[in-house]
């Protein structure tokens, strides 16, 4: 097997891709998603992703281990998230797909960067927080959590990515106010670690000697107890975390009832 290899999205009547390739530099593999508009995150995606994390760990880490760089093809989104409506009416997406490829990220055994080339939001956020650094573009592009603008909760694991890699205020910032961070905000509020191009990724490598990391076999195990507290939510199974989401919703509508028969007797 060699690269570069080209992934059909899976089971998919789009024509979608994701290429596995190797630098030119020799630096590092480098994951490139294709699936116009907007590289969304549907149930076909995720599992194309983490088959390729799979052939890339089983037939080439094991040879040469070098950092993944993720990116995207598509030059206005790095990725845009979830196809919410495709989410809620796939069976298993939550548990067998979404969550698992979280999972990968957090626990890939060789340092992940996500090269975002353009707009990361909602789900495309929270995948590039599920990587180990984040370099973006400096001139396109926004980091932005917008669940609140069309009404949607985060779940556990969502909501878990963000309050154990950011600050307490820029967690409040991303979420209550569905902030819009540019490239030069993003750096100063530590959500990434250098502003540049795909171009810049090699001398980013370099500088922070990841390369040389990279060949530690205790890099993947050092990373599975960093986030620990992430992984143990991604691993509730949906069905609770549903359950809870729609007790919590229940506990409103109560208190709505309760304020307006307060309200009826005075």
């Amino acid at each position: 097997m060699s690269l570069p290899i080209v992934f059909p999205v899976y089971k998919s009547s789009s024509k979608g891709t994701v290429m596995l390739s190797k630098a030119d530099s020799g630096r590092y593999y480098l994951l490139t998603i294709n699936s116009p508009p907007d590289n969304r995150l549907t149930p076909e995606m995720c599992l194309t992703l983490a088959h390729a994390l799979d052939v890339l760990e089983d037939s080439f880490l094991s040879v040469e281990k070098l950092p993944l760089v993720t990116t995207s093809s598509i030059q206005k989104f790095y990725s845009n998230g979830l196809d919410l409506e495709r989410a809620k009416s796939t069976p298993g997406f939550w548990d067998n797909a979404l969550y698992p490829l979280f999972k990968r990220f957090l626990e890939y055994p060789t340092p992940c960067i996500a090269m975002i080339n353009g707009h990361a939001f909602a789900g495309g956020f929270m995948l590039s927080m599920c990587h180990d650094y984040r370099v973006m573009n400096p001139s396109k592009g926004f980091l932005c959590l917008n669940e609140l603008e069309f009404g949607a909760p985060l779940t556990s694991p969502m909501s878990a990515i963000f309050r154990f890699k950011l600050t307490p205020a820029v967690y409040q910032k991303s979420v209550l106010e569905a902030a819009r961070f540019t490239a030069d905000t993003a750096i100063a509020l530590n959500i990434i670690d250098a502003k540049g191009s795909l171009t810049d990724v090699d001398e980013f490598i370099k500088a922070r000697n990841i390369g040389i990391f990279a060949t530690s076999p205790a890099y993947g195990q050092l990373k599975s107890e960093m986030w620990r507290e992430i992984i143990k939510y991604c691993d509730i199974p949906f069905a609770e975390e549903d359950a809870r989401i729609e007790k919590s919703a229940q506990r409103e509508v109560e208190r709505k009832k309760a304020r307006a028969q307060l309200r009826a007797k005075m």
